[in-house]
């Protein structure tokens, strides 16, 4: 083989992650674009053979055999029909190319039309040529760029800042580029040209000019692959988190559960003296984040979920999914939480729409003037009647301190 060819193939292949033999294809379709440029008619479907080792080249006239006229008409470059099979051979004396004398339908008629020795291409059809094999590699770059990235898809990535166009950032992600839309940034958060960050690959789709990424830091799967990260007992598998619901830049709630005997899951999450938890914390702009233990049984995993109150009873209607759930009055407020967060957090953690009400120390009915509220699992907005003032909240969760 010739060195130079060989050395050109091995470093094209080596910088783009093409394979070798896509670029003998795309050195094949070049030399096809030159011959219809020089030598080719309208009528012929070019196909070419190369052969790396002896630089040398054979050309085709390659149609496929199809039944009637009418079907040959729809693409008479590539297809022929049986009638017009036996006029071509008749011509060739009795035998077409490679020595067959007929033909079924689906067959390949190939005829060679390689030029005669010494034959050179002109300056035009090399210059065709090279845009040919230019595009191929584009192409197949793309193509690579896409199924890499492709394979990544809600996996976090580390990538650069590259630009700011105002509310959306573009993160550099190493062969391509990612797209940060203000929907998928973590409130109140800034970026600055040159930042490093992690994000969240959410989608990958096809484009033109090279893979579309969408990424994301407010997806709830950033603050499970974090946790993935630090937590080496949830990377192994014998932690496992079981549901997340978050409100990127405010609060996350995650339920975990052991898979093995021996472990706690929420030690492992938390770490020692909260090393683990407050590097994910950390990383998402100091957003708090709940750990809770999940469990197959539904008023515990409720009761859990709305930590970190202190339940008194879980009431369950299992036709509707909805969850009455009665707490002491003074732990009304740590129930429901600021603006109703913390319900809704449970809410959308556990998937049950969750009433609270309060209810007296002695296990009497609510007071005609104790509070309620509701949240559904998807539900964002809060009903006036449930919103409470973080100084409410500090003074039922220091009251409940004291007991």
């Amino acid at each position: 083989m010739n060195e130079q060819l060989e050395q050109a193939l091995e470093q094209i292949a080596e910088e783009k992650g093409i394979s070798r033999t896509e670029l003998i294809s795309m050195i094949e379709a070049s030399l096809a674009a030159a011959f219809r440029k020089d030598y080719g008619t309208k009528d012929q479907n070019v196909v070419v053979e190369f052969d790396p080792e002896t630089m040398g080249t054979k050309v085709f006239d390659v149609k496929t055999v199809v039944e009637t006229p009418t079907e040959a008409e729809e693409d008479p470059q590539k297809l022929i029909d049986l009638e017009a099979v036996k006029e071509f051979i008749s011509a060739k004396g009795g035998s077409a190319s490679g020595g067959k004398k007929s033909y079924k339908v689906g067959d390949e008629i190939r005829t060679n039309i390689t030029p005669k020795t010494g034959t050179s291409y002109g300056r035009i059809a090399a210059q065709t040529a090279k845009q040919v094999i230019i595009q191929k590699l584009r192409e197949a770059e793309r193509n690579v760029q896409f199924s890499d990235f492709k394979a990544k898809e809600r996996t976090l990535q580390n990538g650069i800042v590259q630009r700011v166009e105002g509310d959306t950032v573009l993160v550099d992600l190493g062969k391509a580029t990612g797209v940060l839309f203000p929907s998928e940034q973590i409130r109140g958060e800034r970026y600055t040209i040159g930042q490093r960050v992690k994000v969240l690959i959410l989608h990958v789709e096809p484009a033109t000019k090279g893979p579309k990424i969408t990424l994301s830091r407010s997806h709830p799967d950033m603050v499970r692959k974090l946790f993935e990260l630090e937590v080496p007992e949830i990377y192994n598998g014998s932690v496992e988190i079981k549901a997340v619901a978050r409100e990127a830049g405010s609060r996350s709630k995650i339920a975990v559960m052991s898979t093995q005997d021996g472990i706690d899951p929420i030690g492992s999450c938390v770490g020692q003296k909260g090393s683990r938890v407050q590097t994910v914390m950390a990383e998402l702009g100091g957003e708090k984040i709940d750990i809770i233990e999940w469990s197959d049984d539904t008023v515990k995993f409720i009761a859990n979920a709305l930590s970190p109150a202190k339940i008194l009873n879980v009431q369950l209607d299992d036709d509707a999914k909805e969850a009455k759930v009665g707490v002491l009055e003074d732990q009304l407020s740590l129930a429901i939480g600021k603006a109703g967060q913390n319900v809704r957090l449970a809410a959308r953690l556990t998937g049950w729409k969750i009433d609270i009400s309060g209810e007296k120390l002695a296990g009497a009915e609510p007071s005609a003037d104790s509070n309620q509220q509701s949240a559904e699992p998807g539900q964002v907005e809060v009903a006036s009647e449930g919103t409470v003032e973080q100084e409410s909240i500090d003074t039922a969760a220091e009251e409940a301190k004291q007991e």
